[in-house]
């Protein structure tokens, strides 16, 4: 098994005040082009699921869900109030959306991920292949899970002591470095196939993750100027994300006429 608990942490401690700039962030994404929708191709329907990051909901992702249906894309919210489940137990319902969206629009799905959502988007990739076209994950530390801040590490200690007290809905210490999701974190330590698309997008300005453990040895990457928090409303974040939808939407037309039924059963 890989613990990732005894992982070193090699995080250079940017200032942490960086993550208080999102209101700039946002402000800065509204009068972008990419924004405006300026050399966005259409979405047509392409389905897309988006997961939020540690200690987020699906609200941390709203503007760019809003942009994502302007632009022509159905997208699916992960129904995360706040991300601190168990992962092989979150992994599970998030598979049931995931099947539910494919089985909605007609061919598999991409999905986005910011931080740890970008750890369960490629775990579906791994166990679904069937029903995903893509992965796009946003400052998420793939490499070494728990290379972020001190006070971020003080958090996920606090969560996993709370699971151990059989706190509901919180994962526990086994989630981390037992045998809970033992096979979720095999998954994540695999190389992601290279029939399925994968972009992880990083930020050498994270206040939160140390940048150098995004950079996944099976995605292509893409730096962008951005706090953690503030890369799912960054200009350069958009671009690439449009950019990379486009990719993926043409790569993934041919596998919907391959892909073996869900449990929800056969899809076009």
């Amino acid at each position: 098994m890989r613990s990732i608990v005894n992982v070193k942490p090699t995080f250079s401690h940017p200032p942490l005040w960086r993550e208080s700039r999102m209101g700039l962030e946002a402000a800065k994404l509204v009068r972008s082009r990419v924004w405006r929708g300026e050399g966005v191709t259409d979405g047509r329907g392409q389905p897309v699921l988006l997961i939020p990051g540690f200690l987020a909901g699906d609200g941390s992702l709203s503007m760019l869900t809003h942009w994502l249906r302007r632009s022509g894309y159905h997208t699916r919210k992960a129904g995360i109030r706040v991300n601190v489940n168990c992962s092989a137990r979150a992994l599970g319902r998030l598979e049931r959306c995931l099947e539910e969206l494919v089985e909605r629009q007609g061919r598999p799905a991409i999905i986005i991920g910011q931080s740890r959502g970008g750890t369960f988007a490629k775990v579906l990739a791994q166990t679904r292949p069937d029903l995903v076209a893509g992965v796009i994950s946003l400052g998420t530390p793939q490499v070494e899970p728990l290379a972020v801040h001190p006070l971020i590490r003080l958090q996920v200690e606090a969560v996993a002591i709370g699971g151990s007290l059989r706190i509901p809905n919180l994962f526990s210490r086994s989630c981390i470095d037992g045998d809970c999701c033992e096979t979720f974190w095999e998954h994540l330590a695999a190389p992601l196939d290279s029939s399925i698309g994968y972009l992880a997008i990083y930020s050498k300005t994270d206040g939160v993750v140390d940048w150098r453990s995004c950079l996944d040895p099976s995605a292509e990457h893409l730096e962008v100027r951005s706090s953690h928090c503030g890369m799912g409303m960054n200009p350069g974040a958009y671009r690439g994300i449009a950019d990379a939808l486009q990719r993926f939407s043409r790569s993934g037309s041919g596998k919907a006429q391959r892909r073996r039924p869900t449990r929800l059963g056969a899809v076009a």
